[in-house]
């Protein structure tokens, strides 16, 4: 009952004249970066990483829920008008968009979008506030081997989901908890790989590494290209819209149906659980298992209304599902969730078993928000800015991301007044270009980085409890557990790939 009441006060400080305008300011702003080809809701929160010194930590994670929930749904915008995914997670509505726009029926193809995305991110929030909690209350029985275990899971199940390139995700991932060594040792008062620099002795922070691996990485790769507009003019004229063509017909929501609606977004909360595996492998995943249990799998591929539902459905509900480990376990779900995580640290919380009991007042709003950006604001944004979506993410790239440019490195000193750290995110976002260029995932790079002290720490008071005798780990019945899980996950997705895997 407490819980409810928390969760009720939530609401009540999210409708607050303070709040609100950073939740709408927040989900506008992630629609923009959402919908606009190269950019992302990771690259608009680690731009936002910055201000969040000097904002209310409730505004800044109600913004972050709202650019999360916004960044994830238009990515269905250019998807679906110009073939062209605004997001990674679109990828599956590409597919099936893309064709309904070319039969005049665009608008169709993303009102069905939104509704999924609205049934999806919904029952997705609700699905975290029932959730959380449980998840805590199981947080609270893991000791010390197990923590171990369980983070080194999560790495694990991270690299194991780069399709194609698990070897490059090991890289990467290895490479971000070497750079999280720097600095004091996390046992002992020494420091370890400074290189005599005071500088160093306080470790890297988060910021240059968010601001580098994802804002300046960006502006080199986009460097590259040499169209002059992020969108075409003579796409914007080819994808005319009308606001009352974005209402889906009633019809094709039955055929489509109420439970697939559910599927998919149970689908999507789950595997949003799961450590480092994001939107796009939920909408894959969904969009697979819809295309299998379809009365009409024939229709997939050249504009299927079902496969656009299952899609949108499953990103949008991964949304919430992310928060459940972030929160209850201090491990990100996804890359996103990582930075929403940075945002956490840099105001001194650190989230844990403890954490939903001692600042739920924190969280509620933030929680509320996924919830209302999902049932009014999804929908709303559509209603009211959606004949204009690809005129608004038609701009000269020169201007877009020399702007980028200037809030990312101009915040980055503002926040930490260090040109220090300002010149390591120069050195990090050229790294993480070249990883790019490579095919090394750069997500892995900075959940290595945020989980490596843990693993490190967990490992090393493990070892400590049983005078140097590893085997403490296979004899602890919550380690053992999670080896076993790893080991499950490990069989199922590189062993045995499932079939739809196998033929991509």
């Amino acid at each position: 009952m407490d819980y409810l009441i928390e969760l009720s006060k939530g609401f009540a400080v999210l409708m607050q004249p303070d709040i609100l305008p950073y939740l709408i300011g927040g989900y506008l702003i992630g629609t923009f970066f959402g919908a606009v080809p190269g950019l992302t809701s990771m690259l608009a929160i680690a731009l936002l990483l910055p201000l969040t010194y000097s904002l209310d930590i409730t505004a800044a994670l109600v913004a972050c829920a709202g650019i999360f929930m916004a960044g994830m749904c238009s990515g269905s915008i250019t998807a679906t008008t110009i073939n062209i995914p605004g997001a990674p997670a679109s990828m599956m509505t590409a597919i099936e968009g893309y064709p309904l726009q070319q039969r005049g029926q665009g608008a169709k193809a993303l009102g069905h979008a939104a509704l999924a995305s609205m049934i999806g991110g919904a029952i997705g929030a609700l699905l975290l506030m029932v959730m959380a909690p449980l998840a805590t209350d199981a947080a609270l029985l893991i000791r010390t081997p197990g923590k171990f275990s369980l983070i080194a899971f999560a790495l694990i199940v991270i690299v194991i989901s780069q399709r194609g390139a698990i070897s490059k995700g090991l890289v990467a991932t290895t490479l971000g908890v070497m750079v999280a060594t720097v600095g004091i040792d996390v046992m002992q008062p020494i420091t370890r790989f400074t290189f005599g620099t005071g500088v160093l002795m306080q470790g890297i922070d988060i910021m240059p590494l968010v601001i580098g691996a994802f804002a300046v990485s960006e502006l080199l790769v986009q460097s590259q290209n040499r169209a002059k507009r992020t969108v075409e003019r003579d796409a914007i004229k080819a994808s005319a819209i009308r606001r009352r063509d974005f209402i889906p017909p009633w019809k094709e929501v039955r055929e489509i149906g109420l439970y697939r609606y559910l599927k998919s977004a149970m689908i999507g909360y789950s595997v949003g659980v799961l450590p480092g595996a994001g939107g796009s492998m939920a909408a894959f995943v969904a969009y697979a298992e819809s295309m299998r249990s379809s009365r009409h799998p024939e229709k997939y591929g050249k504009g299927s209304v079902e496969g656009i539902a299952a899609a949108e459905g499953a990103n949008n509900a991964m949304c919430s599902g992310a928060f459940v480990p972030m929160l209850s376990f201090g491990i990100p779900g996804d890359p996103t969730t990582a930075i929403v995580l940075g945002v956490l640290v840099v105001n001194g919380l650190q989230p844990g078993p403890q954490f939903l009991d001692s600042q739920l007042a924190l969280v509620a709003p933030m929680f509320m928000a996924l919830l209302v950006s999902a049932l009014v604001l999804v929908p709303l944004t559509l209603y009211v800015l959606g004949p204009y979506f690809v005129r608004i993410v038609s701009i000269r790239r020169d201007v877009l991301y020399a702007s980028i440019a200037v809030v990312a490195l101009v915040g980055c000193y503002v926040a930490t007044y260090s040109v220090f750290q300002m010149g390591l995110a120069l050195v990090f976002g050229v790294l993480a270009f070249l990883l790019r260029r490579q095919g090394y995932p750069v997500a892995c790079l900075l959940l290595g980085f945020v989980l490596g002290p843990s693993l490190e720490e967990y490992c090393r008071r493990s070892l400590s409890l049983s005078d140097g005798n590893p085997l403490i780990f296979l004899t602890s019945p919550d380690s053992l557990f999670f080896l076993a899980l790893t080991g499950v996950f490990y069989y199922f997705m590189v062993i045995r790939k499932p079939e739809a895997r196998q033929h991509a």
